[in-house]
């Protein structure tokens, strides 16, 4: 039978239900049932096959995981059991009225046909943030889209005249040297002019003579900005595309970028990479609010975002490394930069500090080190001046702790490995996501392989990170409903870095101590963790999903800060937000706290 009229008016109040035109509203009542609950019952338990989606009239229901922690407290006007009926899978959770409770059942089939049916249905139970449905820019999408699938290539040993007869033929500026599919090198008409015409190389000698071997190449999946970039920093004209094997693929030249638009990203980077001065570059990178307001308009992902604001910290601190040795000199022995924190992860936003130190080679002398201190001294110095603050912790190159020989930095993380005191969990965890930025990255190749290797030995050290990554919790009070700050400048606030993308980085830094994995972006280091099998398929799902939830809002927050005329900031005022935001996030929290209790817990395959 329908049901009664108390409970169809209530349901027709219920977002999204209160988006149903009056004949879908009214098909869902007729189809409808209403069940009514004693403390104590148990709506589902885990493994079993859900056939309805649950919406709470009165009372209350618990929800807890399969150690029989509480995830959640749902009242009136809130549903589950749409997270296993949206995955085809058994229940994964566990329901038991508290509080004497009714219930509106909507059956499986009713619930996917709304979904089917009514846009606004679909919107709220889609938990991925996948963003709008407007079109993608060129700059980010794969280089695969844009790159030449059939690029013209001749084995090493071709003679010269043969690669320049093609090329004329071909009417292409540059010819590919392969052998036995693997590629060796590219021949560019700058090459034939310097190397032939001006150097008098013969026409009938090998072109691997004058190619230029081991080019700057990408892989597929890389963004079409990547290309940009690289060609405006590195002043190449030609981006052959390899794969892991280095076997060529494709090409991309300026031409093919001549004939689409730019992202403004590039325009950035170029600008920066042509600056003669910090003070020239900040008038470039006072663009960066700009543009990242307007990636989010266009409703690009999250980690889509923060890379291309990320690769402009990168493009300026080169440049800047470039502008120090020309006034300081070349350096005195092999060096690298490198950058943790958000950097590091490729995740900045519109409000990012630096965090950066430097290794340098073990033959560097005594008498030589200051010159890496005046050089981080004027690196550091840049970066703030162009918008990027000093680290209020001071983890810079600056401080002489983070500007230290290769073995000095072996000895850091042996120490802090081995006697994980609370300041070398806080150390270790800052420093697991470093990123080489510019130098000689031979220099963390190693290190990184041993630091992995003998933390992932080291159960003690282990537990202790994941016991300190713990102390960063999502904002959810007592009956999971969202905790804002209480007190201070952001009284009635939600801290979406630390309260909200934090633990979830954490949680990406403990997968990738586990599967001794080597990304340092969180949402890639989720996906490997996923395949290395040390977080489960269905945790790391949701974990996925819910971090693009709370990144999404975050970055939009920010966007709709900067619109408005003033600076981002990461505390958002939950009151701004619909009920369907509210509740997408506070799931978003949910899922977290789960994930955080599951690597407590000392799971294998956590989640």
């Amino acid at each position: 039978m329908p049901l009664p009229p108390p409970l169809s008016s209530f349901l027709a109040s219920v977002h999204p239900y209160d988006s149903l035109p009056a004949a879908g509203l009214a098909e869902l009542v007729e189809l409808c049932v209403a069940r009514d609950y004693a403390p104590g019952d148990q709506v589902f338990g885990i493994g079993d096959a859900l056939d309805s989606l649950y919406v709470i009239a009165e009372g209350e229901v618990e929800i807890t995981d399969d150690t029989g922690v509480q995830l959640s407290i749902l009242g009136p006007r809130n549903s589950f059991g749409e997270r296993a009926l949206l995955r085809g899978e058994s229940a994964s959770r566990t329901a038991i009225v508290s509080q004497a409770a009714t219930m509106i059942v909507v059956p499986a089939g009713q619930f996917f046909q709304l979904i089917k049916d009514y846009a606004s249905v679909a919107k709220f139970f889609d938990r991925r943030r996948q963003g709008t449905e407007r079109s993608v820019e060129l700059a980010t999408r794969p280089v695969r889209d844009l790159m030449t699938k059939t690029p013209v290539s001749v084995a090493p040993a071709a003679p010269i005249k043969e690669a320049a007869t093609l090329m004329r033929d071909r009417r292409i500026s540059a010819i590919c040297v392969e052998d036995d599919a693997r590629f060796r090198g590219i021949v560019t008409l700058r090459d034939m002019t310097a190397r032939v015409v001006v150097e008098g190389e013969p026409p009938s000698g090998p072109v691997a003579r004058i190619m230029t071997e081991d080019p700057l190449t990408l892989g597929p999946d890389a963004l079409v900005s990547d290309v940009l970039h690289l060609m405006v920093e590195r002043r190449v004209g030609h981006v052959p595309i390899v794969d892991r094997d280095h076997q060529l693929l494709g090409i991309v030249t300026q031409t093919d970028l001549t004939r689409a638009q730019a992202l403004s990203s590039a325009d950035i980077v170029w600008r920066v990479t042509r600056a003669g001065s910090a003070a020239e570059m900040a008038q470039a990178t006072a663009d960066i609010p700009a543009l990242l307001a307007q990636l989010v308009d266009a409703g690009h992902r999250h980690e889509v975002v923060t890379k291309l604001i990320t690769d402009i910290a990168d493009t300026a601190t080169r440049r800047l490394i470039a502008l120090a040795q020309a006034q300081l000199g070349p350096a005195p022995g092999r060096f690298l930069w490198l950058a943790c924190g958000s950097q590091g992860r490729q995740e900045q936003t519109g409000v990012s500090d630096q965090d950066n130190c430097i290794i340098y080679s073990d033959w560097v002398k005594e008498a030589d080190r200051p010159y890496f201190a005046a050089l981080a001294r004027f690196v550091c110095d840049g970066l703030d001046q162009i918008g990027y603050v000093y680290c209020p912790g001071d983890m810079m190159a600056t401080a002489p702790r983070w500007c230290q020989p290769l073995r000095v930095w072996e000895s850091y993380f042996e120490g802090w490995i081995a006697k994980p005191d609370a300041e070398a969990q806080m150390l270790a965890s800052v420093m697991f996501d470093l990123r080489p930025i510019g130098g000689d990255e031979t220099l963390f190749e190693g290190l990184q392989a041993k630091v992995l290797k003998a933390a992932a030995a080291n159960s003690i050290f282990t537990a202790h990170l994941v016991s300190n990554s713990l102390k960063h919790q999502p904002p959810l009070g007592l009956l999971r409903g969202l905790a804002t700050i209480r007190s201070g400048e952001h009284r009635n606030e939600l801290d979406l870095k630390h309260n909200g993308v934090v633990p979830i980085v954490d949680l990406g830094r403990i997968y990738t101590l586990q599967g001794r994995l080597t990304p340092a972006n969180t949402r890639a280091r989720i996906v490997a963790g996923i395949k290395a099998g040390v977080v489960s398929a269905s945790g790391g799902a949701d974990l996925l999903d819910a971090y693009d939830t709370i990144a999404t809002a975050r970055l939009e927050h920010q966007a709709a800060q900067i619109r408005a005329g003033g600076r981002p900031t990461n505390y958002l005022d939950p009151t701004s937000l619909s009920d369907f935001e509210r509740s997408h996030l506070r799931d978003a929290f949910v899922v977290v706290k789960t994930m955080q209790s599951a690597a407590g817990s000392g799971q294998g395959a956590i989640g």
